[in-house]
């Protein structure tokens, strides 16, 4: 069938040419199967070189009806426009539908953090000399002092860790790596839970790999178990805001931030490849003053 050729196509484009994880090939999928399950509900699914201008702006009315998210309907757009301009290179179709798209802002929310002492919280949530509070402990300080994402921190290995120089190499989005150094509090942690509590729990269970993060069985610590992780230190502290998987990555940002660090900085230790992506915290950190100011100024 073409339409599946096309596609399949595309994916090995973006493997080999652009050496994208598996995990941003399956969202590149989703994006183009909503796509044509929208079109097959609503009036047939020509195929992708009858796709017009008017079926576009169909699609863009209808994310915008379903009130998703500005970043879920520039993630599509974006998805689709790059699939097009595919077609378009490999001379499909002559013109790129997608490519005059206007999106529609509605404002784009301001990410989640912790304050200082709510993290303080988080830290007294995790104290304790069993394996499994170790590891917690070590995962929770090296989140906060690497701004490192949930799924970069589930797959570091032992070799990524240079305690020698304080810094860790992480290995990025779209095989970008870059470095990023690390303090004595989470240095401490985690040569204390890999001499440890690691050890303890490879041992028990017969395993060996260089993951640093190990389950109760000691095998590897996937993301959705570190989301999970963080879920229950939450459960043991007095804070009544939920966690998602970026929100400490959002802290580490605005508290380097709110203490002079430049946003040139932040972007290469993020690891952002634009600094308008970046750009999203002076804008929490400007909501942090004003409140104090309201809060704190007598007049």
């Amino acid at each position: 069938m073409l339409e599946q050729k096309l596609v399949d196509q595309f994916v090995d484009y973006l493997l080999v040419n652009h050496h994208y994880s598996v995990k941003t090939k399956k969202s590149y999928l989703e994006d183009i199967n909503n796509f044509v399950n929208f079109l097959e509900s609503n009036g047939g699914f020509k195929g992708f070189t009858e796709v017009n201008r008017v079926d576009v702006e169909t699609y863009l009315t209808y994310l915008d009806e379903k009130d998703y998210a500005d970043e879920t309907i520039a993630r599509r757009i974006s998805a689709l426009r790059s699939f097009y301009n595919f077609l378009v290179k490999n001379k499909y179709i002559s013109a790129n539908p997608f490519d005059l798209v206007q999106l529609r802002h509605k404002g784009r929310k301001l990410p989640h953090f912790f304050y200082e002492k709510e993290m303080q919280q988080l830290f007294e949530a995790v104290k304790g000399d069993d394996p499994l509070s170790q590891r917690n402990s070590a995962i929770l300080e090296l989140l906060y002092a690497t701004g490192m994402r949930v799924s970069e921190c589930s797959s570091l290995t032992l070799s990524q860790l240079d305690f020698t120089n304080g810094i860790v190499l992480i290995h990025g989005k779209g095989d970008k790596d870059r470095y990023v150094p690390f303090g004595s509090y989470s240095q401490d942690a985690l040569k204390e839970y890999i001499k440890d509590g690691r050890n303890k729990l490879m041992t028990k269970y017969h395993q060996e790999h260089d993951f640093v993060f190990v389950n109760n069985r000691g095998k590897e610590l996937t993301s959705r178990g570190i989301e999970y992780i963080l879920d229950q230190i939450i459960k043991k502290t007095s804070l009544t805001s939920d966690i998602h998987p970026h929100m400490i990555r959002h802290t580490f940002a605005t508290h380097m931030l709110d203490h002079g660090a430049d946003l040139r900085t932040v972007q290469e230790l993020l690891g952002h490849s634009s600094l308008s992506t970046t750009q999203i915290y002076t804008h929490v950190t400007m909501e942090h003053l004003q409140k104090d100011y309201k809060k704190y100024f007598p007049r």
